[in-house]
């Protein structure tokens, strides 16, 4: 009697990580704005898992992915949160840089099985975030480290558009930098909604803010249009930043109550940071 070989799992342990079996507090009401963009993600992954009938009647079959891209900030992880909380279907999330493994073959079939198990646990949404990490562009190298993400990538791309039908899988990929992305891997037929993440505008930066400041206890000096207002680039976790370093400067000094100079010296350093601690003026 000799053991000859292990068998291996049925799943691969890896894939079983990714599956998010507590659904995340977040919800749409958490989203400041971007109304047509909770819109957008609802038709193309929400309504084709729980009414397909609708698609059907009206004669045209579902997107099968939509890939979200926009500043860094925007809310883009949030709305995939939200999506995650609303719907009953089983949600599988991958970082691009997960499915970059160390040997040769281990990333493809890493995709494969994500897949595979998408679809027994059907209906599937898998979210792809960072996908500039194993999407970007394709080249000649003489590197083998960056032919084996070319061939991960490869392998995405046949499980997004192959032979084999998917189902009631979805895919949502979130990226920072769509314009490093292959065109193989964002053409229609593979994603086929590209949804925008802008900066807030001003009725979104107010909504955003009343937000992170329902729960905090302000001053009544606090004036919070004139942040709103100001012509600074703030996007959605800004504002957040801003508002929690606020607390954290009342909290330093044992008050209960957050005042405007909290606010403004709060978001003087959001910004400095944001800026990579860059003084003005010195490159003109």
């Amino acid at each position: 009697m000799s053991v000859v070989g292990i068998l291996a799992d049925d799943e691969d342990p890896m894939v079983s990580v990714m599956k998010v079996e507590k659904a995340p507090l977040e919800t749409y009401a958490d989203i400041g704005g971007l109304e047509s963009q909770i819109q957008e993600i609802k038709e193309a992954v929400e309504l084709p898992l729980a009414h397909p009938e609708l698609y059907e009647d009206i004669g045209i079959k579902p997107p099968k992915g939509v890939i979200l891209y926009g500043e860094p900030g925007t809310g883009k992880t949030l709305l995939a949160k939200a999506v995650a909380n609303q719907t009953s279907a089983t949600f599988l999330r991958v970082v691009g840089s997960e499915l970059i493994q160390k040997y040769l073959g281990d990333g493809p079939k890493l995709v494969r099985e994500l897949f595979r198990v998408a679809d027994d646990l059907s209906p599937t949404i898998v979210f792809i975030d960072e996908i500039d990490a194993v999407g970007s562009k394709r080249y000649d190298s003489g590197s083998g480290g960056t032919r084996e993400i070319q061939r991960t990538m490869l392998e995405l791309l046949n499980q997004l558009d192959g032979f084999d039908e998917r189902g009631d899988v979805k895919v949502i990929m979130a990226t920072n930098r769509i314009e490093s992305l292959d065109p193989a891997l964002i053409r229609p037929g593979r994603i086929d909604r590209k949804i925008e993440f802008p900066l807030p505008d001003v009725v979104t930066k107010r909504h955003i803010f009343n937000i992170h400041t329902n729960k905090m206890t302000l001053s009544a000096d606090v004036d919070l249009e004139k942040f709103v207002m100001s012509k600074d680039d703030l996007s959605g976790a800004d504002i957040k930043a801003v508002c929690t370093e606020a607390g954290m400067l009342a909290l330093r000094e044992r008050r209960m109550k957050v005042c405007q100079d909290d606010f403004v010296k709060a978001k003087e350093k959001a910004l400095y940071r944001k800026k990579g601690n860059t003084p003005e003026g010195l490159y003109l």
